[in-house]
């Protein structure tokens, strides 16, 4: 099977009128399309002093630790998005009460938005995308098996505010690498 290309179907790269930037353009009827940041929805969920981690079960970084968490999809709130990845990769209901953090990653187009949360109890069930799921101590996290910077930076910032109320949503860390 040939690879196609837009082109094949009548887009071109060109500059559309009022922008500054290529876009596919269809050069039947003009319509652009638009390649936007993908937003990643999650949360820190403890449980009493534990916070829950999932292993890998899919590309990219199998089998490392994340905070549960993924792309939203249509017509979703972040919560309710950030909540249906809790369900998917560990099997559980969490509480959310505050936005934790937004992190800007630009090199992999994502936006990513961390919650905080709590679990009503420590039943887990890891869902396809999960090798296992864990509920941790502070000091029993695998630090260096976890899958991406911005588990550690969303781990960093709940604990900074861990049991205040009120509190201003992190952003990126000032030296974050590879952002």
């Amino acid at each position: 099977m040939a690879i196609q290309r837009p082109s094949d179907f009548g887009f071109t790269h060109q500059v559309p009128d009022g922008d500054d930037k290529a876009r596919l353009v269809c050069g039947d009827c003009g319509w652009i399309h638009y390649v936007n940041p993908k937003i990643v929805v999650g949360a820190v969920c403890s449980y009493g002093d534990r916070i829950l981690l999932c292993r890998r079960a899919i590309e990219p970084r199998h089998g490392f630790w994340t905070l549960p968490a993924g792309f939203m999809e249509e017509r979703e709130t972040t919560e309710a998005g950030a909540a249906r990845e809790a369900m998917e990769e560990a099997g559980v209901t969490i509480r959310i009460d505050a936005l934790l953090a937004v992190y800007n990653i630009p090199r992999i187009s994502q936006v990513q938005m961390m919650y905080r949360a709590t679990l009503p109890g420590p039943e887990l069930n890891p869902g396809i995308e999960s090798l296992d799921a864990k509920l941790f101590l502070w000091d029993e996290i695998p630090w260096n098996e976890l899958a991406f910077p911005s588990v550690l930076w969303a781990l960093h910032h709940w604990r900074e505010v861990r049991g205040k109320r009120d509190f201003a949503a992190f952003g990126n860390p000032p030296d974050a690498p590879g952002v």
